[in-house]
């Protein structure tokens, strides 16, 4: 597991549910393109949002911790 440093991964969220709920509903009715487009708009919002690019790169290795990657050739 990677150590965090600027990254909080505590639950902060004070109705993670209804977060939830309302991130399906977003994609309710989106076709499978529509829904990654979705996803990949709300990545780069919050990523303004949170604005520091050692935080990003943290949370980005996070994310992809225990991942398989396919290997290329």
């Amino acid at each position: 597991m990677i150590e965090t440093r600027k990254l909080n991964v505590q639950p902060t969220l004070s109705r993670p549910d209804d977060f939830y709920n309302a991130l399906v509903e977003m994609h309710r009715e989106l076709s499978e393109e529509q829904s990654r487009l979705a996803n990949a708009k709300l990545i780069l919002l919050l990523a303004n949002q949170i604005g520091d690019e050692e935080t990003l790169e943290e949370a980005l290795k996070i994310a992809a911790e225990g991942l398989n990657k396919p290997t290329v050739f």
